[in-house]
């Protein structure tokens, strides 16, 4: 069950490598203590509504972050541990929760353990933390085995998760940055790794750190089934990711609601981690073929259960398109300017509605885990009642190109969205709704 505290929680998730102009090298201007950098957009943060930071990859790794060589060590292009104590101080000061991303499907070829394979042969004492293939007959030096990797990526190597000391390893990792400070962990590539190898290590974290909130990236599969095996708090969304910018560009409201209906079937075991970009995927602002549903997608993110990540640069409608190639992902992971006041003057209005939302949210806090059921449905209008209990509220959507009149049955007031209500508080209320718009309506 996950801790207390994260029923409150909004994450602001930073990518700290393309953040600070680290990886790919941006600014050229020598600086080793750029996680420091991040000290001057906490408020900015705040002020929008996070109560959590979701921090990339900061540890020493070779490129992207997640090719890690170290993951007890601060990667020197961001700093070292004095920066890091120094982030965590400040974040906690403003009342921000931190949450660290790692990899344990993978690490490096740099990574002490496989570089003794390389420089050791079979006789090395870490060859079992590895799945190696070595050519048949005597090893002499320089010979490389063949070996597991993540999804094909030779300068990924795939760590064997049957082997103790790996376990014991990664417990250690986990156990030693929640000492420091973290708050949790988004634990990377979650899917591509047995569930019994975190059934066994995150109970032997929550002892010393009970507190602590674990979320699993998982892509596809049973969500469910995956947290209660793993012991996992919870994983991503994605399904929901998906159906909230597909229905709004193919005008296909049943698609939201059957991921919705999915959704609340999630919440009878577990609270996904849920969002409408990261670090991963192409930004919203470039997936939606219209911009002006930005508000409705968000307006999803906002009022259904989950806890909801925000991917830094989105709340001001940064563009980015994921590609699939070598630094493909360049693009969705810039370098951010020094302070906020240097943001371009057009995306503080994608902020403002963030904050609005976000505002909504933080107000009614039982939306955490409430469930959604569908009130009025077609193509491109689609109303849904969200609630917990006595609390309810109605999410009205148009993504239609006219004007359009939806039921709103006792809906009484307008809490957030533009609208017009007719006879309000009543069984016949209805919604009116310019096109591409939304209304969060009180009942």
């Amino acid at each position: 069950m996950e801790p207390d505290w994260v029923r409150h929680a909004v994450w602001w998730q930073v990518y700290p490598l393309g953040f600070t102009g680290a990886w790919p090298r941006r600014d050229g201007d020598g600086d080793t203590h750029r996680l420091r950098r991040l000290d001057a957009w906490l408020d900015y943060a705040v002020e929008m509504g996070a109560s959590g930071l979701l921090l990339g990859p900061v540890f020493a790794a070779e490129t992207h972050g997640y090719d890690t060589v170290d993951l007890l060590r601060i990667d020197p292009r961001l700093g070292d541990d004095a920066d890091f104590d120094a982030l965590v101080a400040a974040a906690h000061g403003r009342g921000l929760r931190v949450l660290l991303d790692g990899v344990f499907h993978h690490i490096g070829r740099g990574h002490p353990a496989f570089r003794a394979v390389l420089e050791q042969g079979p006789a090395a004492a870490t060859a079992g933390w590895f799945h190696l293939t070595w050519p048949d007959g005597p090893w002499q030096p320089g010979t490389e085995p063949s070996y597991a990797t993540f999804e094909g990526h030779d300068a990924l190597v795939a760590l064997n998760h049957q082997e103790p000391a790996v376990r014991a390893h990664v417990a250690e990792v986990l156990g030693h940055w929640l000492d420091r400070g973290a708050d949790g962990w988004r634990l990377d590539a979650a899917y591509a790794v047995p569930t019994e190898f975190w059934a066994d290590v995150l109970p032997r974290v929550r002892v010393r750190h009970p507190g602590a909130y674990f979320v699993g990236e998982v892509i596809h599969g049973d969500y469910p089934d995956v947290v209660a095996r793993s012991t996992m708090d919870a994983v991503t969304q994605y399904e929901l990711w998906k159906a909230i910018w597909s229905g709004l560009n193919e005008r296909n409201f049943f698609e939201l609601d059957h991921a919705l209906q999915r959704h609340n079937d999630f919440l009878d075991t577990f609270v996904p981690l849920t969002f409408v970009g990261n670090h991963d995927v192409t930004r919203l602002a470039s997936r939606l073929t219209d911009e002006r549903d930005i508000p409705l997608a968000l307006a999803v993110l906002l009022t259904v259960g989950g806890t909801p990540s925000v991917y830094a640069g989105d709340e001001h409608g940064y563009r980015g398109v994921k590609e699939d190639r070598e630094h493909g992902d360049d693009a969705v992971r810039p370098q951010f300017p020094a302070r906020p006041d240097d943001l371009a003057p057009y995306g503080w209005p994608t902020y403002r509605l963030h904050q609005d939302l976000i505002g909504l949210r933080r107000r009614h806090a039982w939306l955490h885990a409430a469930r959604t059921r569908r009130v009025h449905l077609t193509n491109e209008q689609f109303a849904y009642q969200v609630s917990d209990g006595d609390h309810r509220l109605l999410v009205c959507l148009n993504v239609g190109t006219e004007p359009a009149e939806i039921p709103a049955p006792h809906a009484t007031s307008v809490l957030n969205g533009e609208a017009e209500l007719t006879h309000p508080g009543s069984g016949d209320t209805v919604v009116r709704l310019a096109p591409h718009a939304f209304a969060v309506l009180g009942t």
